[in-house]
């Protein structure tokens, strides 16, 4: 038997990534949970356990990983997203905390008598986290979801499979198509939006290993998803539908005002939990009587 504390402190000190020490902490909770099924209120009780035989081999192939600055999440092949464990590997982008207000946002102005029979869409799905929460959060709608990988499609389709969520997925490419759904109420993306001259700056563990064609936008556009995704978004909304942008914190007002020139109406810039712009909201505007 082992104390699972003593074997908590032991992974910390087999971890050389220069990460601060809560970092390190929170990847070997989450190593812990994932292969031994052990909560932080375990390891912090010393609770007993029993180590299979072949335990060190398998911790040592994730440690190696770990060690070279592979994401803990990758490592293991999930990410905690909006209270649910999500299936994720390098074809789609690791979900960010962020990107849960986002989903918290649209829930939120989706409250009313017409939210069992919203049509939803999320452009860019990924791993399906926007798009699977939503249906979750909204059990009546119609959720649809894009992507232009059929990697990504792959595993967005595995997680709502999992975790039993009525989406309908598609392969589209919204540079080149026009969006196939028409009388949408929400649309919703969270598409590439880092600028290539901020490579040098990001961490390794980013750069590379998340997928290049979901993070950085064209380096002479930067604003090149947003503009092709508010265009086509005027002829697949609803008058006074919903669009809603994750955004690149650099570039919220020059959004917004993309989004005002485009015609939509009641164009919202808002700030996630760190104060930074992180999501621009927006309506379609009704027609003039």
């Amino acid at each position: 038997m082992k104390n699972s504390k003593t074997l908590y402190l032991e992974l910390v000190n087999r971890i050389t990534i220069k990460e601060h020490p809560d970092e390190i902490s929170a990847i070997v909770y989450s190593v812990m949970e994932s292969i031994l099924s052990l909560t932080k209120t375990d390891v912090l009780a010393e609770k007993m356990i029993s180590l299979q035989k072949d335990f060190e081999n398998t911790i040592e192939k994730l440690l190696v990983r770990i060690n070279d600055e592979e994401p803990v999440q990758y490592v293991l092949n999930e990410a905690g997203f909006y209270g649910r464990k999500f299936f994720v590997d390098p074809s789609v982008l690791i979900p960010r905390p962020e990107t849960e207000e986002l989903v918290s946002l649209i829930i939120a102005r989706s409250q009313d008598d017409r939210s069992e029979n919203l049509r939803i869409l999320d452009i860019g799905t990924g791993s399906g986290c926007i798009a699977i929460s939503l249906a979750l959060a909204i059990p009546k709608a119609t959720v649809y979801a894009t992507d232009v990988s059929d990697s990504a499609l792959t595993v967005a389709r595995r997680n709502a499979n999992a975790l039993c969520a009525g989406v309908k997925l598609h392969l589209h490419d919204i540079l080149a198509e026009a969006i196939p759904f028409k009388d949408l109420d929400v649309i919703v993306s969270n598409p590439p939006y880092i600028s290539p001259l901020e490579r040098a700056g990001m961490a390794r563990s980013v750069v590379d290993f998340e997928p290049s064609m979901a993070l950085f936008a064209p380096e002479d556009d930067p604003l090149n998803f947003y503009r092709y995704i508010a265009t086509r978004s005027l002829d697949s909304l609803v008058a006074g539908g919903l669009l809603a942008f994750e955004i690149n914190e650099r570039f919220g007002e020059e959004v917004a005002a993309l989004l005002r020139e485009a015609g939509y109406e009641d164009v919202q810039v808002h700030q996630d939990l760190f104060k930074k712009s992180r999501f621009v909201l927006a309506t379609k505007r009704h027609k003039s009587i």
